[in-house]
């Protein structure tokens, strides 16, 4: 089981704010992971609409969309953070 947690408007537009999933054999990548959570509903995929533009985390290191996850205990997504 891996939790993922959202941030930002990626949790405003999903609707919750982390959820603990059984991720399938076919999610290897952050890229994976996106494609995948786009297909669960239209939330997601509004929310992952602009896949680019979303930062990953796992297990509070950040990785690249093309990164293996391997066994992470937890992900976080959220959108680019801005100075202030």
């Amino acid at each position: 089981m891996t939790k993922l947690v959202y941030f930002a408007w990626v949790r405003e537009r999903i609707g919750v704010p982390e959820e603990d999933v059984d991720l399938p054999s076919s999610v290897e990548t952050g890229a994976d992971l996106l494609a995948w959570l786009k297909t669960r509903g239209e939330n997601y995929e509004a929310a992952l609409a602009m896949d680019n533009a979303i930062r990953i985390a796992v297990d509070q290191e950040h990785v690249e969309h093309g990164e293996t996850l391997g066994s992470p205990r937890e992900i976080a997504l959220f959108p680019p953070m801005t100075g202030g």
